[in-house]
C-alpha cells in the first residue's frame, strides 16, 4: 500500500511548518504551480500561489467540507510563440484547512494569488487556566 502524504492536513496548527519541510523532500510532490504558506500572525496564514499568466477569471477558489481547492485553466490562444517560458497549463491545488480555520480572503496582486485564512475557536473551546481548588462544572 502506498502512502499519500497530505501536507496540509494541519493548515491552523503549529505542526504545519514541519509537515511543509516534509514536503520539500518528498520527490512526487507536485510542484506546478509554486506556493507558499506563511504563518502572518498568531491566527492567521496566507497561502500565495504564483499564478503569472492566469487572470482572476482563468482561477476558480471553492472550499467544501474544509477542503480548500484552487483551479487554474487557461483559455488556448493562438500566438506563435518564438520561445514560451511562462508554463500556463492547467492546475489544481487542494489544502485541507483545520476545523476552526476559515477563509478570510482572495486576491491577485502582481501574478500572485493571495489567500487569507484565519483560525477562529470558539471561545468555549479555547484552554483556559483551572484554578487549583476551583470546583468545575461538569455536564
Amino acid at each position: 500500500m502506498q502512502y499519500t502524504y497530505d501536507p496540509f492536513h494541519s493548515i491552523g496548527f503549529d505542526r504545519i511548518f514541519d509537515r511543509l519541510q516534509a514536503l520539500s523532500s518528498n520527490q512526487k510532490s507536485v510542484s506546478y504551480p509554486p506556493f507558499n504558506i506563511t504563518k502572518t500572525s498568531d491566527d492567521s496564514y496566507r497561502i500565495e500561489i504564483a499564478a503569472a499568466g492566469f487572470s482572476q477569471e482563468d482561477i476558480d477558489i471553492t472550499l467544501h467540507n474544509q477542503n480548500l481547492k484552487i483551479v487554474g485553466n487557461t483559455a488556448p490562444t493562438d500566438a506563435e510563440y518564438l520561445y514560451k517560458g511562462i508554463a500556463q497549463r492547467a492546475f489544481e491545488r487542494t489544502f485541507t484547512l483545520a476545523d476552526h480555520v476559515k477563509v478570510q480572503s482572495a486576491n491577485m496582486v502582481n501574478g500572485m494569488l493571495h489567500i487569507d485564512l484565519i483560525n477562529k475557536v470558539p471561545e468555549e473551546q479555547k484552554p483556559k487556566k483551572i484554578a487549583i481548588g476551583q470546583q468545575l462544572l461538569i455536564e
